[in-house]
């Protein structure tokens, strides 16, 4: 998990040093990048379940089951954050993962009140 966060923060750090980016060759489509993250937050949680499970391993069998090169699935992360439209794609995430795990909506909603925040999307 820190690895993947670390990750996505050197992108993100990377990716705003400018304000124009262009458009990946092989550009994810916006839904198929929220899929790949719901996979890859789940091979994450997966990992404390099993703590002698490999994260690198996961992420690579989440992007080829969604035929996904990592390459292409970085580019286009970066070009997502410096266009801002991840918090979107997060979003719709959220929304799958919710809907592929019922329980999960609960749960989130009982950490909101308990934290005092407010979810991002209406159900």
């Amino acid at each position: 998990m820190k690895k993947l966060i670390f990750i996505f923060v050197l992108l993100f750090v990377v990716s705003c040093g400018g304000d124009y980016i262009d458009k990946p060759k092989n550009l994810v489509p916006k839904d198929k990048m929220a899929e790949i993250m719901v996979d890859l937050a789940i091979n994450d949680q997966a990992t404390y379940l099993y703590p002698n499970s490999n994260l690198e391993a996961g992420t690579r069998y989440v992007l080829k089951t969604h035929n996904v090169k990592p390459k292409d699935f970085v580019e286009s992360f970066r070009y997502y954050v410096v266009k801002e439209k991840m918090n979107g794609i997060a979003e719709d995430a959220q929304k799958i993962l919710l809907e592929k795990d019922p329980k999960a909506d609960q749960y989130v909603k009982d950490k909101l009140k308990k934290n005092g925040n407010i979810p991002t999307f209406a159900r």
